[in-house]
Protein backbone atom coordinates (compact mmCIF):
# COMPACT_ATOMS: atom_id res chain seq x y z
CA UNK A 1 0.00 0.00 0.00
CA UNK A 2 3.14 2.47 1.16
CA UNK A 3 4.65 1.87 -2.58
CA UNK A 4 1.22 2.36 -3.87
CA UNK A 5 1.01 6.12 -2.57
CA UNK A 6 4.91 6.15 -3.44
CA UNK A 7 4.17 5.55 -6.86
CA UNK A 8 1.21 7.78 -7.30
CA UNK A 9 3.04 10.60 -5.57
CA UNK A 10 5.89 10.45 -8.63
CA UNK A 11 3.97 9.49 -11.13
CA UNK A 12 0.86 11.82 -10.72
CA UNK A 13 3.03 14.88 -10.78
CA UNK A 14 4.74 13.69 -14.65
CA UNK A 15 1.40 13.21 -15.78
CA UNK A 16 0.36 16.41 -14.96
CA UNK A 17 3.07 18.60 -16.07
CA UNK A 18 3.11 16.23 -19.47
CA UNK A 19 -0.53 17.07 -19.44
CA UNK A 20 0.22 20.82 -19.25
CA UNK A 21 2.90 20.81 -21.57
CA UNK A 22 0.49 19.07 -24.36
CA UNK A 23 -2.34 21.58 -23.48
CA UNK A 24 0.25 24.66 -24.17
CA UNK A 25 1.55 23.49 -26.83
CA UNK A 26 -1.73 22.66 -28.91
CA UNK A 27 -2.71 26.42 -28.00
CA UNK A 28 -0.34 27.81 -30.56
CA UNK A 29 0.69 26.76 -33.54
CA UNK A 30 3.54 28.04 -36.12
CA UNK A 31 2.31 28.58 -39.51
CA UNK A 32 4.43 29.17 -42.20
CA UNK A 33 4.72 33.46 -42.97
CA UNK A 34 3.95 34.41 -46.70
CA UNK A 35 3.02 37.88 -48.33
CA UNK A 36 -0.63 38.90 -48.64
CA UNK A 37 0.34 41.77 -50.93
CA UNK A 38 -2.91 42.86 -52.78
CA UNK A 39 -5.39 40.50 -50.54
CA UNK A 40 -7.68 41.53 -48.33
CA UNK A 41 -6.94 41.80 -44.70
CA UNK A 42 -9.13 39.74 -42.91
CA UNK A 43 -11.94 41.29 -40.91
CA UNK A 44 -10.76 41.07 -37.19
CA UNK A 45 -12.13 42.77 -33.73
CA UNK A 46 -9.99 43.96 -31.16
CA UNK A 47 -9.39 46.01 -28.04
CA UNK A 48 -7.38 49.25 -28.35
CA UNK A 49 -5.98 49.85 -24.46
CA UNK A 50 -8.33 52.33 -23.66
CA UNK A 51 -11.03 49.28 -23.59
CA UNK A 52 -12.75 50.64 -27.22
CA UNK A 53 -13.89 47.29 -29.72
CA UNK A 54 -11.89 48.37 -32.84
CA UNK A 55 -13.06 46.60 -35.84
CA UNK A 56 -9.96 46.23 -38.56
CA UNK A 57 -10.24 47.05 -41.11
CA UNK A 58 -13.47 48.36 -41.05
CA UNK A 59 -12.63 51.03 -38.71
CA UNK A 60 -10.72 52.95 -41.20
CA UNK A 61 -12.38 52.57 -44.65
CA UNK A 62 -11.83 55.42 -46.73
CA UNK A 63 -8.60 56.15 -45.66
CA UNK A 64 -4.87 54.03 -45.48
CA UNK A 65 -3.52 52.12 -42.19
CA UNK A 66 -0.55 51.45 -41.31
CA UNK A 67 -0.53 47.81 -39.05
CA UNK A 68 2.43 46.40 -36.60
CA UNK A 69 1.65 43.14 -35.71
CA UNK A 70 3.12 41.33 -33.46
CA UNK A 71 3.20 38.15 -32.25
CA UNK A 72 5.82 37.90 -29.62
CA UNK A 73 6.45 40.31 -26.92
CA UNK A 74 10.59 40.43 -27.92
CA UNK A 75 9.02 41.46 -31.29
CA UNK A 76 8.47 44.79 -29.49
CA UNK A 77 11.71 46.05 -29.86
CA UNK A 78 11.23 45.57 -34.39
CA UNK A 79 8.13 47.70 -33.50
CA UNK A 80 9.54 50.53 -31.71
CA UNK A 81 12.58 50.58 -34.69
CA UNK A 82 9.74 51.33 -37.24
CA UNK A 83 7.93 53.39 -34.62
CA UNK A 84 10.67 56.08 -34.39
CA UNK A 85 11.81 55.44 -37.90
CA UNK A 86 8.19 56.39 -39.03
CA UNK A 87 7.93 59.09 -36.50
CA UNK A 88 11.11 60.88 -37.25
CA UNK A 89 10.64 60.27 -41.60
CA UNK A 90 7.39 62.03 -40.70
CA UNK A 91 5.20 59.19 -42.73
CA UNK A 92 1.60 60.66 -43.08
CA UNK A 93 -0.29 57.71 -42.21
CA UNK A 94 -2.53 56.57 -39.25
CA UNK A 95 -1.07 53.64 -37.43
CA UNK A 96 -1.90 50.90 -34.97
CA UNK A 97 -0.10 48.37 -33.06
CA UNK A 98 -1.75 44.74 -33.20
CA UNK A 99 -0.41 42.61 -30.40
CA UNK A 100 -1.80 39.45 -32.03
CA UNK A 101 -1.93 36.88 -29.51
CA UNK A 102 -3.52 33.56 -30.69
CA UNK A 103 -4.25 30.47 -27.94
CA UNK A 104 -6.56 29.61 -25.70
CA UNK A 105 -4.59 30.04 -22.51
CA UNK A 106 -3.86 33.64 -23.45
CA UNK A 107 -7.20 34.50 -24.32
CA UNK A 108 -8.04 33.15 -20.79
CA UNK A 109 -5.46 36.07 -19.85
CA UNK A 110 -6.10 38.70 -21.90
CA UNK A 111 -7.20 41.21 -19.70
CA UNK A 112 -4.44 40.70 -17.42
CA UNK A 113 -1.77 40.82 -20.56
CA UNK A 114 -3.47 44.36 -21.54
CA UNK A 115 -3.14 45.56 -17.89
CA UNK A 116 0.62 44.64 -18.64
CA UNK A 117 0.80 46.25 -21.44
CA UNK A 118 -0.78 49.53 -20.11
CA UNK A 119 1.74 49.68 -17.28
CA UNK A 120 4.36 49.93 -20.22
CA UNK A 121 2.71 52.49 -22.59
CA UNK A 122 1.86 56.07 -21.95
CA UNK A 123 -1.83 56.78 -21.82
CA UNK A 124 -2.12 59.15 -24.25
CA UNK A 125 -0.61 56.06 -26.79
CA UNK A 126 -3.57 53.08 -25.72
CA UNK A 127 -5.54 53.91 -28.43
CA UNK A 128 -3.04 53.28 -30.83
CA UNK A 129 -2.43 49.50 -29.84
CA UNK A 130 -5.40 46.98 -30.64
CA UNK A 131 -4.92 43.51 -28.87
CA UNK A 132 -6.07 40.88 -30.85
CA UNK A 133 -7.08 37.84 -29.18
CA UNK A 134 -10.28 36.10 -30.24
CA UNK A 135 -9.35 36.55 -34.08
CA UNK A 136 -5.62 36.30 -33.42
CA UNK A 137 -5.96 33.00 -35.65
CA UNK A 138 -7.33 34.66 -39.05
CA UNK A 139 -3.91 37.24 -38.72
CA UNK A 140 -1.67 34.20 -38.13
CA UNK A 141 -2.97 32.42 -41.05
CA UNK A 142 -2.92 35.71 -43.40
CA UNK A 143 0.71 36.77 -42.58
CA UNK A 144 1.96 33.31 -40.97
CA UNK A 145 4.00 33.37 -37.67
CA UNK A 146 7.44 31.92 -38.05
CA UNK A 147 10.56 34.06 -36.67
CA UNK A 148 7.87 35.81 -34.37
CA UNK A 149 10.47 38.36 -33.13
CA UNK A 150 9.81 40.20 -36.75
CA UNK A 151 7.00 42.89 -36.88
CA UNK A 152 4.79 42.18 -39.84
CA UNK A 153 3.96 45.85 -40.96
CA UNK A 154 1.26 46.28 -43.36
CA UNK A 155 -0.06 49.31 -45.52
CA UNK A 156 -3.67 49.14 -45.93
CA UNK A 157 -5.52 51.14 -48.44
CA UNK A 158 -8.73 52.21 -47.87
CA UNK A 159 -10.36 49.55 -48.72
CA UNK A 160 -8.76 47.40 -46.56
CA UNK A 161 -6.33 45.93 -49.34
CA UNK A 162 -2.51 45.44 -48.46
CA UNK A 163 -0.48 47.58 -50.74
CA UNK A 164 2.48 46.83 -49.04
CA UNK A 165 4.39 44.16 -46.86
CA UNK A 166 7.55 43.28 -44.65
CA UNK A 167 7.95 40.63 -42.06
CA UNK A 168 12.00 40.88 -42.14
CA UNK A 169 13.08 43.33 -39.42
CA UNK A 170 13.32 46.93 -39.55
CA UNK A 171 15.05 48.11 -42.64
CA UNK A 172 15.99 52.06 -43.50
CA UNK A 173 15.84 51.33 -47.33
CA UNK A 174 12.00 49.54 -46.85
CA UNK A 175 10.78 52.57 -44.56
CA UNK A 176 11.95 54.56 -47.56
CA UNK A 177 10.26 52.44 -49.83
CA UNK A 178 6.55 52.23 -47.45
CA UNK A 179 7.30 56.39 -47.66
CA UNK A 180 6.61 56.40 -51.10
CA UNK A 181 3.60 53.92 -51.22
CA UNK A 182 1.99 55.71 -48.35
CA UNK A 183 2.72 59.37 -50.36
CA UNK A 184 1.00 57.03 -53.63
CA UNK A 185 -2.33 56.20 -51.62
CA UNK A 186 -2.59 59.63 -50.04
CA UNK A 187 -2.72 61.59 -53.71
Amino acid sequence: MLRARHALFIVGPVFLVLGCAIFVAGCASSVENRDPSGELFPSVEGEALTGESVQIPEAFTGRPLLILVGYEQDAQFDADRWLVGLLQAQVQVEIREVPTIDGFVPGILSSRIDEGMRKGIPSEDWASVVTVYDDASRIVEFTGNENGNNIRVLLLDGNGRVRWFHDRGFSAGKLLELQGVVESLRS
